[in-house]
């Protein structure tokens, strides 16, 4: 008979699940944490399912040993040697990568596309960045890839470099050719590391690009809760270990963990790794069909333009992943946004003139079309005569490192108009989110391009996170720099 909490049967195979389901089936009175003990009448359904992973799907003294091998499960499924849960999103194992890689004072060439994460691992480490820019796509102001020869020259220019960080996919599903980018990496002797926070699924369809490490990178995270069906936090750390050190990543992995984890959003993951393995190849050819199908419905709309049917033709997009530039049509991203999230839609990522979804597995037809109805109404609401394109401020930054992230950020600093900034250096970190991507960073000197860039966007709408003074009209410089 099915088990209705496990109709796909993936208990038998997801040991963090099986422990959940156990724990959630059992007439338990705990006397441990998390405080409601299970009751709904105090604060409502809003705790439901909420079991710890420590004294719940497993015991405090983890008897089970049920993450060590849900760990050791999600290594294999990725082909590598070691492995990691993570409850604290993608975010906790960028940091965990560059402190498990780095020491103070190590310097390693990074994508400028990077999240803010990344650069907060900086922080934490100690460590110098060489910035490489992506190319970004003349038609609809997008970042489509790092050229190799980039990575080489900046590799070559700076032998100390202990390691290449790269962001594949992009934001909006652009990948670079991995390959090549790890043989570069691996001539000069260093490994390469990748956040692939929005492939989770690359590598388990013939029709989506591989994986960073079957591609031949070193260590990679990426995001169990973006494009799978798996609870919000939840992300996977897997690396192989010929180049990196298994004990340094198990110190940078705990030492940036909670110790109270959640076990509803690792059982969570552990059960998505699980379907991907039993079912993933049906359930991704798919979401496959479920974006061709957007994409066919969505060209039927003038004045829109796909990022991949524009995007040059040596670059690796991925098929899943469904990139809509406005500008063509007059109508503005952030106003489709608004349109889409009055009519029950929000979407992931909107700014002047792109919108992009995520649509997932756990989709259908019914909500694909329903999407594709709402953008265009919202554009025939909209249209108007074509504007060109304004590529985004985050995509386009080309930034003066003066000094480390880490002194910066330690620095002390003081406040000054936006405008008497120009010239300093910054102090703070300054994003526009989504997507995340430092326009301002600490370390780096602050150019008019980059504040008339963060006023455009928020003109335009887009929020601007992470400034001391949400406005924009001051920001934080180092004293003495």
């Amino acid at each position: 008979m099915t088990d209705p909490d496990d109709p796909l049967g993936l208990r038998t195979d997801a040991p963090l699940l099986d422990g959940w389901l156990t724990f959630r089936a059992a007439d338990a009175v705990p006397f441990s944490t998390p405080g409601h003990k299970q009751r709904l009448d105090l604060v409502g359904p809003v705790v439901l399912g909420d079991i710890p992973l420590y004294g719940g799907v497993d015991t405090i003294r983890q008897n089970a040993g049920a993450l060590a091998a849900a760990d050791a499960l999600l290594a294999a499924a990725w082909g590598a040697d070691w492995g990691r849960i993570s409850v604290g999103g993608s975010t906790h194992g960028n940091q965990t990568l560059m402190l498990a890689i780095c020491r103070p004072g190590d310097t390693v060439v990074v994508t400028r596309t990077l999240h803010r994460s990344l650069l907060l691992g900086m922080v934490l480490a100690g460590v110098n960045p060489v910035w490489v820019r992506p190319e970004v796509d003349v038609t609809t102001g997008l970042p489509t890839h790092v050229p190799v020869d980039r990575v080489r020259r900046a590799l070559d220019e700076h032998p100390e470099a202990k390691a290449v960080f790269l962001v594949e996919p992009t934001y909006v599903g652009t990948v670079s050719d991995l390959s090549a980018h790890a043989g570069v990496a691996h001539e000069h002797g260093v490994p390469l590391v990748v956040d692939q926070a929005w492939g989770a699924y690359f590598g388990f369809h013939p029709d989506l690009p591989r994986h960073a490490l079957q591609a031949g990178a070193d260590a990679m995270v990426t995001s169990a809760h973006k494009t799978l069906p798996a609870c919000t936090q939840s992300a996977f750390v897997v690396a192989n270990t010929g180049l990196l050190d298994r004990d340094r990543l198990d110190r940078a992995f705990e030492a940036t963990a909670t110790t109270s984890p959640s076990g509803t959003t690792a059982a969570s993951a552990d059960a998505a790794r699980a379907l991907l393995l039993q079912d993933g190849e049906r359930l991704l050819g798919h979401l496959v069909r479920l974006a061709d199908h957007a994409r066919d419905r969505l060209r039927q709309v003038p004045g829109l333009v796909l990022l991949d049917d524009v995007v040059d033709p040596s670059v690796t997009v991925d098929r899943a992943k469904v990139a809509i530039n406005t500008s063509g049509a007059g109508a503005t991203g952030l106003a489709v946004e608004d349109d889409l999230i009055a009519a029950g839609m929000p979407v992931e990522l909107a700014d002047r003139d792109t919108v992009v979804p995520i649509i997932s597995m756990s989709d259908d037809f019914d909500t694909v079309d329903r999407f594709v109805d709402g953008v265009r109404e919202s554009v025939e609401r909209q249209r108007a005569e074509p504007r060109p394109v304004l590529p985004s401020v985050s995509w386009t930054v080309d930034p003066d490192v003066v000094m480390s992230p880490r002194d910066a950020y330690f620095a002390t600093h003081r406040t000054v108009p936006a405008m008497d900034a120009i010239g300093c250096v910054s102090a703070e970190l300054v994003a526009p989110y989504p997507p995340g991507i430092p326009v301002l960073a600490p370390g780096e000197r602050i150019t008019a391009t980059a504040v008339d860039g963060l006023r455009q966007a928020m003109a335009d709408g887009t929020q601007v996170r992470y400034a001391a003074d949400p406005t924009l009209a001051s920001l934080q410089v180092v004293a003495d720099a």
